[in-house]
């Protein structure tokens, strides 16, 4: 699943990217090409010169075909089957909002596109052999095309057989939702603000934009954006950011200037508004949903204090990157756009806190939590420092009620320790 460089592209090549992660969209089109290639093998064939040895080996196509019918059909329902077990699994022993990730899979849509391509490749192909369709050169050219879409079974089966091993499972979840939400926060780090310029004051004249339906904002189309406030001469203040959830009380964005019905339409449609989350542009989701999964794994019912471990792991790397970006010139290349920055006491809460709240009596997840802090405060002071001091000092306070052995609670003191070195200048 690709999401590299998703947070200023057009609203249309969005809703493209959205539209090609569904399963029936590959399938749909393997299964043309597959028919297609089935019908062409009698067009071509009159026009294909071929010695006997090959027109005998051709006659042994429609019993090939059968064979195929059969095996992928059967292989089809079990492949489905499979994907619905690791989708259910995925549900109910990770987080729902992981589904998404596991059903935008490539190897999972190709695999299955490739079944069913073949089977109507095999259906088309009996269809024409037993009406007569095709020449002795058209058996030929039909006999090759299967040897052809064998071998693409043939790849398409070991891919899946090696995917078959990690497909819903914990670890390979954390790691799909860890590279969801890593592109996202680092595009944020390097344009900061989607590429707008830094908030500042709204005059009082500036006119509010509600949103035109209740839900989460999934998609801000920054060029249109700037296009419109060009062409109206207008400044536009967004005040509600990806992942926000608004409705038709509450202000996505402040205008200055005069513009008409017309033109507020068309920026009110520039905020892509729906049900649910996308990782797209949403910074903050993806640590939401990594916290979850540690959150799940917490809990009485679970008790899997590893999986937290590693979900703090997986959060720590999508922070230090988002730190990297962010290290870099700002690119501010939308100069009537103004928009507020990326809260990181906001990503800490959203990442740290639930993890924090869930995991307080159990020290060796304490403990991972500071250790994850104070590498973030050390990489970058001026931007994690106070966000990090302050979360090792609720996570020890929290840990400090919950443990009942005292040398727990002596072990996480000592750990904690570092917030209050004044190594940190924001401590």
């Amino acid at each position: 699943m690709d999401f590299s460089s998703t947070s200023v592209v057009s609203r249309g090549s969005w809703l493209l990217r959205k539209w090609s992660r569904k399963i029936w969209v590959r399938a749909s089109l393997f299964s043309l090409a597959a028919i297609a290639t089935a019908l062409l093998a009698g067009v071509v064939g009159p026009y294909i010169e071929a010695d006997l040895q090959i027109k005998l080996a051709a006659d042994s196509v429609g019993g090939i075909l059968n064979i195929l019918a059969s095996s992928m059909l059967a292989v089809t329902t079990f492949s489905l089957s499979i994907m619905v077990s690791a989708y259910s699994s995925a549900t109910s022993n990770v987080t729902p909002h992981s589904t998404k990730l596991l059903l935008s899979d490539s190897v999972a849509q190709n695999t299955l596109a490739t079944f069913i391509g073949s089977f109507l490749f095999s259906i088309v192909g009996i269809i024409g052999l037993a009406a007569g369709l095709y020449s002795d050169t058209g058996r030929i050219v039909l006999f090759f095309a299967t040897l052809v879409v064998i071998l693409v079974i043939t790849t398409a089966l070991l891919r899946w057989i090696e995917q078959l091993g990690k497909f819903g499972r914990v670890g390979d979840t954390i790691d799909r939702v860890e590279a969801a939400a890593t592109p996202p926060i680092c595009e944020w780090g390097r344009s900061h603000r989607l590429g707008a310029r830094p908030a500042v004051a709204i005059p009082a004249s500036a006119l509010p934009l509600a949103a035109e339906s209740t839900g989460h904002i999934q998609h801000i189309d920054m060029e249109k954006l700037a296009k419109l406030a060009d062409d109206h001469d207008l400044t536009i203040h967004i005040v509600a950011l990806p992942g926000a959830y608004v409705h038709a009380e509450r202000a996505i964005a402040q205008i200055e200037g005069r513009p008409d019905d017309t033109a507020r339409a068309a920026i009110a449609a520039c905020f892509s508004i729906g049900r649910h989350r996308e990782y797209d542009q949403d910074p903050r989701f993806g640590l939401i949903v990594l916290s979850e999964i540690a959150s799940r794994a917490l809990s009485p019912a679970v008790n899997d204090p590893g999986t937290a471990i590693e979900v703090i792991g997986a959060g720590l790397r999508t922070l230090l990157a988002y730190g990297e970006a962010c290290a870099k010139p700002a690119d501010d290349r939308f100069a009537r756009l103004h928009g507020p920055n990326l809260e990181v006491a906001d990503l800490f809460d959203a990442f740290f806190n639930p993890i924090a709240r869930d995991g307080a009596a159990l020290v060796e997840v304490q403990l991972r939590l500071q250790f994850a802090l104070e590498a973030l405060a050390g990489s970058a002071p001026a931007l994690f420092g106070a966000a990090a001091c302050e979360q090792s000092a609720r996570a020890s306070r929290r840990g400090a009620e919950a443990m009942t052995a005292a040398h727990d609670r002596a072990a996480l003191a000592q750990r904690a320790r570092w917030a209050g070195a004044g190594w940190v200048s924001d401590c």
